[in-house]
Parts: structure tokens; sequence; C-alpha cells
């Protein structure tokens, strides 16, 4: 009986409380001054949304690409590989299969600046 009393007590707090935070919560109409985005107290002088250079975006995925490399080759130095030959095998592997990667991309242009 004393767990019941317990659970209903609970659920009640619970319950009262997810009312009170709905009824407190209440959106107000919003106005097109609150929906425009803010700039250090100034109105905008340009739109918030500009272009973005897909040649940029490319380049940041490349640099992540060699970064995770590197990641993935230092700690390969020190696991309990048994001999050298197992850890120059594959890091020389997954240089190979990055530097593909690269020479494809030089090739088709996606490192040229200006086009």
């Amino acid at each position: 009986m004393k767990i019941a009393t317990t659970s209903m007590t609970i659920m009640t707090i619970i319950s009262m409380t997810f009312l009170i935070t709905i009824m407190i919560s209440k959106k107000k109409k919003m106005s097109r001054e609150k929906m425009t985005p803010f700039e250090c107290g100034f109105s905008n002088l340009s739109s918030s949304r500009k272009s973005f250079s897909i040649h940029f975006f490319l380049i940041g995925t490349l640099f992540l690409i060699f970064d995770i490399e590197i990641s993935i080759i230092l700690p390969m130095a020190n696991t309990k590989m048994t001999n050298n030959n197992e850890w120059l095998i594959s890091s020389t592997i997954t240089i190979l299969i990055l530097m593909i990667g690269l020479i494809h991309e030089w090739k088709n242009g996606m490192l040229e600046w200006s086009k």
C-alpha cells in the first residue's frame, strides 16, 4: 500500500510540474521583429543567408580525410603487432589508398582554387 501511495504522489507531482511548465512556456504570437535575427542590436545590413563555396567544403573534407589518416596510422606503431612488417604493410596500404584518392581528385581538378 505504501508503494502505491508513493507512486501516486510522484505521478501527481510530475504531472503538475509538466502542466505548470506547459502553461508558463506558452509562446506568444511571434511578431516580424521577433522573427528577425539579432546582430548586436543593429538591423541586418544584408541577408543572413550567404552562399557557401562548395569548393571550400570539398577542400575541408579532403583535409579531414588526411587528418583521420594520421589518427589511424600513428596509433598503429604502439599496438601489439608482432613485428614491424605488419605495421609497415598496413600503413603502406592505408597511405596508398589515400594517395590514389588524392591523385584522382587532382586529375579531376578538385584542388584548383580558380576555374
